[in-house]
C-alpha cells in the first residue's frame, strides 16, 4: 500500500501567464505558494479475489474490469503511462478541501497519484519529474485548458517564484523569508469559500481564446508579479504593499474574460475592502470556489466575523510539497 500527501496550492500574483499558448511566446512569472490542505491517494495492488480489476473511490465509486471504462481521465491516463504488467488496482482518494474550488485540487490529484505510482515501480521521481509529467498529461494527453502552475507548485511545495518559457518549460526558486515575517505572512492570510464551485476547464477555454487580444493586460500580471517579489526580498514583508499589489492584479484579471467574476464574487470582494482588507482575488480560474484576502493580523477576527454567512477556512504556508506519507509492499 502507498498513501500520498499532495498539498492544494494559492496563487499570489502572475496567473495566467502560466498557459503554454502565452509563455512560449513571452515568458511568465508566478509567485505561489502551497497550503497545509491536502489531497490524499491511497494506492495498492488489488488482491486476485474479485470479479473487477479496478477499484477506483474519489467523488464516486467504480469497479471496473476495463480502465477504459473510468469516468475519470487523471486516473485512465495515469494509470496508461505505467506498464502494470496487468496487476489490478485499488485507489481511494480522500481531500480536506472539495474539488474545483480554486486551490490546484486536480492538479494535487493527478500529481499524487503520479507519485503513487513512481513507488509503485519502485522508483523515486524528483519533484521536477513529477511537475513535467503532470504537466504533460493535463495539457496534452487529457487536453485540459490548464496553466503550468498548479503542477509545479504541489509538486514542489513551498512559496516560490516559478518562471515559465519556451527554452526551460518550468524554473522554480525558492523564496526565502524570515520567521517572523512568514508568521506575520501567515496571520495576514483569509481564505473563504464563496459556497460555489466551477469547471475551470471551461472557464479557462474561454481564457485561452482570449490570449492574443488580452497581451497587454497579461503584460501587467507579469510585470506586477515580477514588483511584488520585491517585497519578499526585505527582511520585514510589507503586508500593506502586498495587498495593494493583490488589489491591482486582480482588478487587472477580472477584466480579462467575464467568466472570472460574476455579482456573487464582487458583491464579496467589495464588503472585504469595506471592511478593512488591503486586497484580494477569487482563486484560479475564477467564476467560484475560494476568495483569499490579505489584512493586517490585527484587525483579521474582526474581519472575519463579518462574514458569517461564508466558510473561513484557517490555512498557513505548507513546505513539504508531495510526499510519500506511507510505504508498505
Amino acid at each position: 500500500m502507498i498513501i500520498s500527501r499532495t498539498p492544494f496550492r494559492i496563487s499570489f500574483f502572475g496567473g495566467g501567464t502560466d498557459f503554454p499558448q502565452w509563455y512560449e511566446k513571452n515568458n511568465g512569472h508566478v509567485i505561489s505558494t502551497t497550503i497545509n490542505k491536502y489531497c490524499y491517494i491511497n494506492l495498492r495492488k488489488l488482491p486476485p479475489f474479485f470479479d473487477y480489476k479496478y477499484s477506483f473511490r474519489y467523488k464516486k465509486t467504480e469497479t471496473l474490469k476495463n480502465l477504459k471504462k473510468t469516468d475519470h481521465p487523471s486516473i485512465r491516463e495515469c494509470l496508461k503511462d505505467f506498464d502494470l504488467n496487468g496487476d489490478g488496482l485499488e485507489l481511494v482518494h480522500h481531500a480536506d478541501i472539495p474539488d474545483r474550488s480554486g486551490i490546484g485540487s486536480s492538479s494535487a490529484f493527478t500529481v499524487g497519484l503520479l507519485h503513487c505510482l513512481y513507488y509503485l515501480k519502485n522508483q523515486i521521481p524528483s519533484k521536477k519529474e513529477l511537475a513535467m509529467k503532470a504537466i504533460n498529461i493535463e495539457q496534452k494527453i487529457i487536453k485540459e485548458n490548464v496553466g503550468s502552475q498548479d503542477q509545479t507548485a504541489v509538486a514542489f511545495g513551498g512559496l516560490n517564484e516559478i518562471f515559465f518559457s519556451k527554452e526551460k518549460k518550468v524554473e522554480v526558486k525558492s523564496i526565502p523569508i524570515s520567521f517572523n515575517s512568514l508568521e506575520r505572512f501567515n496571520n495576514s492570510l483569509v481564505l473563504f469559500f464563496t459556497g460555489f464551485s466551477r469547471n475551470s476547464s471551461i472557464i479557462n477555454q474561454d481564457f485561452v481564446k482570449k490570449i492574443p487580444v488580452n497581451s497587454y493586460g497579461l503584460n501587467e500580471l507579469q510585470a506586477i508579479s515580477y514588483e511584488a517579489m520585491k517585497i519578499f526580498k526585505n527582511d520585514k514583508i510589507d503586508i500593506n504593499k502586498l495587498g495593494y499589489y493583490l488589489n491591482k492584479s486582480w482588478n487587472i484579471k477580472r477584466k480579462l474574460t467575464k467568466s472570472i467574476s460574476n455579482s456573487k464574487i464582487e458583491n464579496i470582494y467589495k464588503k472585504g475592502i469595506k471592511h478593512g482588507a488591503l486586497g484580494g482575488k477569487i482563486l484560479g480560474a475564477g467564476g467560484g470556489g475560494f476568495m483569499l484576502f490579505i489584512i493586517e493580523q490585527n484587525k483579521k477576527e474582526k474581519f472575519i466575523k463579518k462574514f458569517k454567512n461564508l466558510l473561513h477556512v484557517p490555512i498557513k504556508i505548507d513546505t513539504t510539497g508531495s510526499q510519500i506519507v506511507y510505504y508498505s509492499r
